[in-house]
Parts: C-alpha cells; sequence; structure tokens
C-alpha cells in the first residue's frame, strides 16, 4: 500500500539509476529528499534533474559524516550494509527500506518476482516476451534495467508487471509481495558481501515472505525450500518428479510434451529449465501452452550469454561473461559438446573452485587463467587440466588461440565478477568480443 511521503525527510544511498529513480518519485510525493552517495561528485553523472526537483546532493566523506537525522533511508540494491554510508545510518536507528519495496508501493498491478542465483534475466525476459505475445501486456524490470520504482509509475496500461529480484533487494523489503514467485536455483555466490552462504540464501528466501496461499511459486524441485504459503509448481531438467521435465528432446508437463528444445534458439539443460519456469508462470496466468511456445521458441538470448563470437580456424569463440560465479561456469561447461580451451578467472569473491574440478578434467583440455583469483583457481585445478596465468584478457586470448585445436572451443567464462580488471561483466564481455574479432587466422 502506497504511503504518504509528503514533507517526509527522507535520504535516498545511491546515486546510481535505481536511486535517481527514487529520489524523483519521492520528490514528486511531495518528501524533502536528500541523497547520499560515497562516490565525489565529478563521479556522478545525471544529477540536474534532481536538483531541479530540489533534491539536496551530499557526496564522498561529507555523505559519509552525514550528521542529519531522517524519517527514512531508502537504500539502492549495490549499497553494501557494511559499508560507511549504511553504517552511519545503523548507528541512528533511522528506518530502511530498498528500493524494490519503495517501488511495490507504487504497484497498481501484480508483480512476477524472478530469483536465482543464475538464468535471472533470461527467464525475466522469456517472461516478459511470452506475456506481451499472448495479449498481457507487461515491462521486464528490476535487478534488469529499468528499476522497479520507475516502471510502478508507469503502469497504468500494463497487466503485470515482471521483476527480475536481486538478494541485495530482498534485503530490505517489507510488504513486497509477488503474486507469482520464480526460484530458479541457489549455488555459493557473493560472499564478498554476505558472511555465509546461509546469510545470502536467507536473503533470497524473503521472496515467499508474504505470499499467501492463494499466491504460486514456481520452484526448482531439486532445491529443499523451507515450507512455503504459495501453491507450488516445480520443474528441472536433471531430475524427475517436477511438474515440468525432459524427455527426448521436449520439455513435458506431467510427461506430456509441450515445446521440441529443437525449435528454440536457446540451448543447454539450463536454458531449458528458464523455459519451464517461463510456461509455469503463464499456465498460472491461464495462458494455455499453444499460446506459449512461439514466442518462448523464438526467444534469443542477450549479449554475453554463451554467444557465439566466431568461428575461425575451425575453432569456435564464445563470450559467456555473463557467468558471475561458479554454478554459471558450471553450467556452461555442461553445456559444451566440444573440448574446450577455458578463459577464466577475475575477482576473489571467497569462493573456491576445486568443486567443479572434475567436471574441469572431462571438459577442459586447458585453462588459461586471469585476475586476482587465478593463482587460487590454478590450484585447485592442478590435479584436473593444465593451468597457466596470463596478464591480462587480451594476452588470454592470444594464447587461447595459439593452443586451440581444430574442433575445440574457447570458452570464455569467468566463474566470478569483474570488478577487479573491468567495469562490469558487459565490459569485459565487449572487450572480449572485440578481441576476438580482431584476431587473424593463423596458418596451419
Amino acid at each position: 500500500m502506497k504511503s504518504d511521503y509528503k514533507n517526509k525527510k527522507i535520504a535516498v544511498l545511491g546515486a546510481g539509476r535505481s536511486g535517481k529513480a527514487a529520489a524523483l518519485l519521492l520528490a514528486d510525493e511531495g518528501a524533502k529528499v536528500t541523497m547520499l552517495d560515497s562516490a565525489p561528485e565529478d563521479k556522478l553523472a545525471g544529477l540536474e534533474p534532481l536538483r531541479a526537483r530540489g533534491v539536496y546532493l551530499l557526496c564522498g566523506p561529507l555523505a559519509e559524516e552525514d550528521p542529519a537525522v531522517y524519517d527514512l533511508g531508502v537504500f539502492s540494491p549495490g549499497i553494501d550494509p557494511e559499508l560507511a554510508l549504511a553504517k552511519n545510518f545503523s548507528r541512528k536507528n533511522i528506518p530502511v527500506i530498498g528500493e524494490l519495496e519503495l517501488g511495490w508501493q507504487f504497484c497498481r498491478v501484480p508483480v512476477i518476482g524472478i530469483t536465482g542465483t543464475n538464468g535471472k534475466t533470461t527467464t525475466t525476459e522469456l517472461i516478459a516476451q511470452m506475456l506481451n505475445a499472448c495479449g498481457q501486456r507487461t515491462v521486464a524490470c528490476g535487478n534488469i534495467g529499468k528499476p522497479l520504482v520507475e516502471a510502478a509509475r508507469e503502469n497504468d496500461d500494463l497487466a503485470v508487471l515482471t521483476v527480475e529480484v536481486s538478494s541485495f533487494q530482498l534485503e530490505t523489503i517489507r510488504d513486497f509481495h509477488p503474486e507469482i514467485s520464480v526460484w530458479l536455483n541457489f549455488a555459493p555466490d557473493h560472499l564478498d558481501r554476505y558472511r555465509s552462504i546461509r546469510e545470502y540464501r536467507e536473503a533470497k528466501l524473503r521472496i515467499f515472505e508474504n505470499q499467501t496461499a492463494t499466491d504460486t511459486a514456481v520452484v526448482n524441485v531439486s532445491e529443499h525450500l523451507p515450507p512455503i504459503a504459495p501453491r507450488i509448481t516445480t520443474f528441472s531438467a536433471w531430475t524427475d518428479g517436477g511438474d515440468f521435465s525432459l524427455g527426448n528432446g521436449w520439455i513435458l508437463f506431467r510427461q506430456e510434451p509441450v515445446l521440441q528444445l529443437s525449435e528454440a534458439q536457446l540451448r543447454g539443460p539450463h536454458n531449458a529449465e528458464n523455459m519451464m519456469a517461463a510456461l509455469a508462470v503463464g499456465r498460472a496466468r491461464g495462458l494455455s501452452f499453444a499460446e506459449m511456445v512461439p514466442p518462448l521458441c523464438a526467444y534469443r538470448a542477450q549479449l554475453h550469454r554463451l554467444e557465439l563470437i566466431r568461428a575461425l580456424g575451425g575453432v569456435d569463440y564464445i563470450n559467456d561473461s555473463k557467468a558471475t560465479n561458479l554454478d554459471a561456469l558450471e553450467k556452461a561447461l555442461l553445456s559444451a559438446t566440444k573440448p574446450i580451451v577455458l578463459i577464466a578467472g577475475g575477482k576473489d569473491k571467497g569462493f573456491a573452485f576445486d568443486s567443479i574440478a572434475p567436471l574441469v578434467g572431462r571438459k577442459v583440455r586447458r585453462a588459461i587463467l586471469i585476475g586476482e583469483i587465478a593463482p587460487r583457481v590454478a590450484e585447485d585445478w592442478r590435479e584436473a587440466t593444465e593451468c597457466e596465468l596470463a596478464p591480462s584478457l587480451g594476452a588470454a586470448v592470444e594464447r587461447a588461440q595459439a593452443v586451440a585445436h581444430v574442433g575445440e572451443t574457447v570458452l570464455f567464462s569467468p566463474g566470478t565478477s569483474s570488478f577487479d580488471m573491468f567495469k562490469s561483466y558487459a565490459d569485459r564481455g565487449d572487450q572480449f568480443r572485440a578481441l576476438v574479432r580482431g584476431l587473424l587466422d593463423l596458418p596451419l
């Protein structure tokens, strides 16, 4: 339910896209808004619309030491509770919500919430494309481009909002209540933010917190979840027992074929699961399989997700820069049908790579490792495959071309995040693509 923010003194933490959208909404609602960001002002962009609406800006150390007391703090998803900016709030016992919760308060249509360690963006886009093609107008938003707080203000002609939801966003919810929740999978990640895997998992589980018996949860059957209130629809590409499963090249619903995988643009069992989740959501919204299958089959994966860049000298070069954790790397290896020269590594996020060493031994002929975590990965895989370290992505690509054999795949699937060397996974994927396109065909 929408709160009354008129004349309330509110601080928005973080001047990224979601923070700016939250500040503008609150200013329109008559709040007295201050935006705080640890970065110096000359590193921030797009501030003029905020000033034009009367938003006061504090940056750098002034923001981290702000002595003011506010009626409410609104956290952007990237604000770590351990940062000085956030701790300054906790010391003063100021109530806090996140941008997701604020957006929810202004929603006038039902919400589909999609979470999981991997596959969130693909599944969110699949669902949005499917629903729009079937006459249920929606937009993909949340942790995927447009923040919920921005989409919620534009939802007058929508039937539903399709929202990608991260653990960071779920940390600060109060009443956020998706009509349909989707739990795709869970694997270790973000241990540079959370004190334990359990804490990370508990943040994600909050997606079910406000659902009731009249709502729906779409969950992976292989996940062992605590008791939850909503009706459950299950799926899995790896085990039997789910409402949706795989068999003889088809997605099955209760053992009846509904979607032939050879007709779809997406490849791999992990993408089959993403399509199963989308089918389950559409079914919960009253759609038939006949309606849903064509738009799902037409969907093409976005950049940086097992993206074939080119074939050169009999070698395929694949960009999977979106693989920012170990589970995503594992899925990429499982989907491969050719021997792999793997380029992996990046930021040390606190988890080991030894758990997938047996799979690496089966799939990877050689690993070329980059980033701060490279020496540790080489140690974890020392008995699985031949490993070498490269000082840069450019050097890794050159080395991969030199050692790859005809009929193999050079796979760039880092298995961790990129912030030690790049601005984002998209930045490093763009750089990989440019490097590969710049390669010359070597003489045999």
